[in-house]
């Protein structure tokens, strides 16, 4: 499975930004998904999951209630809606693909990671 992120950009506090991390290969229907963030000097942390079938879904506390993530198994991408941006929400953010198939907020769940996209919110 390869996956590419997109959708990251400069957006102003309270702003809302969508990601997309569009994957190849085959059996995306069966792997959850995952954003993990990295912000500057610190270490990477979980987002936001779902699982293969987009029944169950998992976020950070940090992001409970102002990102939404989902999924479209036939067009082979997941989705990440971010709303009410602030600026700690800085950073890059990765998609994942666990093969376990079940939404988790640990990066041993995760098997194939995509390149990263910046988000960058101004105050």
């Amino acid at each position: 499975v390869q996956l590419q992120a997109s959708g990251g950009g400069l957006v102003q506090a309270g702003g809302s930004l969508r990601l997309s991390c569009a994957a190849s290969g085959r059996a995306f229907g069966t792997y959850a998904m995952g954003w993990f963030r990295q912000a500057p000097g610190k270490e990477r942390e979980f987002v936001a999951a779902i699982n293969w079938s987009g029944t169950s879904t998992y976020y950070a506390d940090s992001v409970k209630g102002r990102f939404t993530i989902s999924r479209d198994n036939a067009k082979k991408t997941v989705f990440l809606q971010m709303n009410s941006l602030k600026p700690e929400d800085t950073a890059v953010y990765y998609c994942a693909a666990g093969r376990y198939g079940r939404s988790s907020g640990t990066e041993d769940e995760y098997d194939y990671w995509g390149q990263g996209t910046l988000v960058t919110v101004s105050s």
